[in-house]
């Protein structure tokens, strides 16, 4: 049975890193000792031990050690056996593309999925969230990298896009709004998009989605308008 958290961020303003979200992970990782960490995405281009250790210091807060998943890449074992073995799982953000080709590359997206479908409890934030869905077609990232495929986990059965933020109507720029750019992917694809704004997460249970955290979301489904759902909502009904 999935047991997931997916955040929007992993710190809101004026926090520090994960703290809004310690409470829920102390009670989301009680049954593990260890998590390990992916810390493929490499937000800012950030070195894995140095993403690792990050990691390490705001887990040290619920007493959780961490253990980096590119620490067992030139292990006998490898990575794949880390994942299977692991008690829990943490993915952060940073890159949605860097993590995606990694994942590949290594070999892992698809053993990745499998031991999340049968339990391992799993943190995904940013670019750890937007790998959960279908596709990661709705990331906001710069494609820095070229992965072999668009398709992720697939542990929703729609994509997301983190980081969703409102058009502010008094901004004088005329760029494009998170809304035009989910509206163009529209264009060529029926997969419907949630917008996850910042402080907002989804906690899955088996099948069961739930809508966390102060704010509404906002689903884009194509040929119709954006609906508001509001925290609290159950949202395993969209397909």
């Amino acid at each position: 049975m999935k047991k997931l958290i997916i955040a929007s961020t992993s710190t809101v303003y004026g926090g520090t890193y994960l703290d809004y979200l310690l409470p829920e992970l102390e009670k989301h990782f009680s049954s593990c000792k260890e998590i390990l960490f992916i810390p493929y995405a490499r937000p800012g281009g950030i070195s894995h031990d140095g993403y690792t250790e990050n990691v390490r210091l705001a887990f040290a807060k619920i007493n959780k050690s961490v253990k980096g998943l590119h620490e067992f890449e030139s292990q006998s074992f490898g990575t794949e056996a880390a994942i299977r073995n692991a008690e829990g799982i943490f993915t952060g953000g940073g890159n949605t593309f860097v993590l995606v080709n990694e994942l590949y590359r290594n070999g892992v997206m698809e053993v990745l999925a499998d031991v999340l479908n049968q339990g391992t409890p799993y943190l995904g934030t940013s670019a750890g969230s937007n790998i959960t869905g279908l596709t990661m077609q709705t990331t906001n990232d710069m494609p820095i990298v070229y992965p072999p495929s668009f398709k992720t986990l697939g542990l929703l059965p729609f994509n997301l896009n983190p980081h969703y933020l409102d058009a502010d109507a008094q901004s004088k720029h005329m760029g494009e709004t998170r809304e035009t750019r989910i509206k163009e992917f529209h264009e060529y694809n029926r997969t419907p998009v949630l917008g996850l704004r910042e402080g907002s997460w989804l906690e899955v249970n088996g099948e069961e989605i739930v809508l966390k955290g102060n704010l509404s979301a906002r689903l884009f489904r194509q040929d119709e308008m954006p609906t508001e759902l509001e925290t609290g909502s159950d949202l395993s009904w969209i397909k």
